[in-house]
């Protein structure tokens, strides 16, 4: 005698059957070209692809091909100019800065002054002095730019509850102490987007959210860049370090990791009184980090592959002494690419005679802070 099967079991099974065997059956949907990849090139659908091959025939007109030392300082003169300009320029007239103290904390070893001042009309921006008390004034001072991240509160030992803190947490390490305990005076600057230094709306999102989009969006609305901004941030704060009689302007050095490490890059390349320069997880190549891989907007600059790499804006600050340090397991900053940008800058301090001017360390790790050769470097050279 046949079973007896109910409408409701009879239904499931007829749908439950095509839905299995489709199941097995279709691959997983990627798009529009799925079983055409046989009929056209892939490779032509791949924009990354398609810049770094562009990036081949890049005219650089300004990259490095010196080969003498006279020759080497015409093109660092004609290349400054150029970078400047790319960057979008700097005020004709600078403001007073009218620098207020906020704050004065002790500790052991160092005095830690919290300040505001006025870099631009309307532009304010946040400081702080870590003054060590070992040895008598004035004292050698590096700028210390933070990375992405809190912005200035975690480079200077400050928790995300406002609390003084020990450990040097974090991918930065707290470097503006790190700097004190090698017998520098720091001052640790806020860079724009980060901070204290956003708009309303991003500060909502909690300390971690930065305000770079909009605001490296609008330096662009007006033909300037972030990277711009920032560079001129560092020379208002050395315009300030010029003021205080416990910091020795001559002896002025300038430190940042990843968004720190770029307006490292930029400010010791575009300001000669910036004696030395350690820069910290950014020396690369356009072609390989900045092209090829997302970051934020406030790395671009429009038109620079027109004229220069990297390499070659780095180039700029020899002789004066520089060093950088790369993770070999930096995924954004890509290691071999950063020691083909070094070598490239080394041939420039070759040239001028400066060889022992610039270093570069690569430590097993990631994306941070390390500083355990470019910290004596930078002691030692400013």
């Amino acid at each position: 005698m046949p079973t007896k099967v109910s409408r409701r079991a009879f239904t499931a099974a007829a749908f439950a059957a095509p839905a299995a065997a489709q199941t097995n059956t279709t691959a997983k949907y990627t798009g529009p070209l799925d079983g055409a990849e046989s009929k056209v090139n892939l490779n032509g659908f791949d924009p990354v692809s398609w810049t770094r091959k562009r990036w081949e025939s890049a005219p650089l007109q300004l990259t490095f091909k010196a080969s003498t030392a006279k020759q080497a300082e015409a093109w660092q003169k004609k290349l400054r100019m150029k970078v400047t300009e790319l960057v979008g320029g700097f005020p004709r007239q600078k403001t007073n800065l009218n620098p207020q103290s906020l704050e004065v904390k002790q500790f052991p070893t160092y005095t830690r002054e919290k300040f505001v001042m006025e870099t631009q009309p309307g532009l304010f921006q946040l400081v702080y002095l870590l003054t060590p008390k070992k040895g008598t004034g004035p004292h050698p001072v590096v700028i210390c730019v933070p990375g992405h991240g809190r912005g200035v509160d975690d480079i200077v030992g400050i928790d995300d509850k406002g609390r003084d803190r020990t450990d040097k947490d974090g991918y930065q390490h707290d470097f503006a102490i790190q700097a004190v305990e090698h017998g520098l005076a720091a001052v640790a600057i806020e860079p724009l987007g980060f901070g204290c230094r956003r708009d309303p709306f991003n500060k909502k999102k909690g300390l971690g959210a930065s305000s770079c989009q909009p605001n490296a969006g609008a330096a662009l609305l007006f033909g300037e860049t972030m990277i711009g901004w920032r560079v001129y941030d560092v020379m208002r704060t050395i315009d300030w370090i010029e003021t205080r009689k416990e910091l020795d302007a001559r002896r002025v050095g300038c430190m940042g990791i990843s968004g720190g490490g770029t307006c490292t890059t930029f400010s010791a390349a575009l300001d000669t009184r910036i004696k030395v320069a350690f820069i910290s997880g950014y020396l690369n190549t356009f072609r390989d980090c900045i092209l090829s891989i997302p970051h934020c907007m406030d790395n671009y600059v429009p038109g620079i592959l027109n004229w220069a790499e990297m390499y070659d804006v780095a180039s700029l600050i020899a002789p004066r002494a520089m060093f950088a340090e790369s993770g070999d397991r930096d995924s954004i900053f890509p290691v071999e690419a950063a020691r083909e940008s070094f070598a490239k800058v080394k041939r420039v301090y070759d040239l001028l005679g400066a060889s022992d001017k610039a270093g570069h360390e690569v430590f097993s790790g990631e994306h941070s802070f390390f500083g355990v050769t470019g910290l004596a470097f930078l002691a030692k050279q400013i």
